[in-house]
C-alpha cells in the first residue's frame, strides 16, 4: 500500500476530514502553492533531519526557512543536519519533497513550528509529487500530536 493510501486510510479511520487534490508533479514549495491555488504560508513543509543520533521530522510553514540554531536548541542537540536523499528514501520509501507532515507514518518523532498554526488550513504533498492533501490545521495537530517547537 502506498504512503498516500496509508495516510488517507488512517485519516478516514480517525474521522479526520481532508480533501485530496491531484495536480501536475511539483518539486518546490512555490510550485506546489501555485498548483494548489493556495498561499505559500499554508504549505506544511516536512523535513527529515538527523538531530544528534536520531532522525526526526520537522514541520514548518513553506514560506519560512529552518533556523538550524533554534532547532538545535529546541531539540537539545549539538549536531543537526538534513537527511540525505538516500536516507530519506530508506526511512520513508519516498523522494524528498513528497513527505507528508506525519512522522508517525514512518516511526519518526514529529516536531511542528507553531507558526504553521497561523493558517486555518494546511496543504502538503501526500507521499506523491502529484497528490496533495488539504486539511484544517487544528485537525492535523489533533491527529498527529506533534511536539511544538520554534524552529523558524
Amino acid at each position: 500500500m502506498s504512503v498516500c493510501d496509508r495516510l488517507q486510510n488512517w485519516l478516514k479511520q480517525n474521522g479526520v476530514p481532508f480533501t485530496v487534490l491531484r495536480h501536475e508533479p511539483v518539486f518546490t514549495s512555490e510550485q506546489a502553492a501555485a498548483a494548489r491555488g493556495t498561499s505559500l504560508a499554508s504549505g506544511a513543509k516536512a523535513l527529515i533531519v538527523k538531530a544528534g543520533t536520531q532522525f526526526v521530522l520537522l514541520v514548518l510553514p513553506a514560506d519560512r526557512k529552518l533556523d538550524s540554531r533554534k532547532a538545535r536548541d529546541a531539540l537539545k542537540v549539538k549536531a543537526l543536519r538534513f537527511a540525505s536523499k538516500e536516507e530519506v528514501e530508506g526511512l520513508t520509501g519516498l523522494q524528498p519533497g513528497a513527505i507528508p507532515p506525519f512522522g508517525s507514518l514512518f516511526q519518526l518523532a514529529t516536531y511542528c513550528d507553531p507558526a504553521l498554526g497561523e493558517n486555518p488550513s494546511i496543504n502538503f504533498n501526500a507521499g506523491d509529487h502529484a497528490i496533495s492533501i488539504q486539511m484544517a490545521y487544528s485537525d492535523y495537530v489533533q491527529a498527529e500530536k506533534p511536539q511544538m517547537i520554534c524552529i523558524t
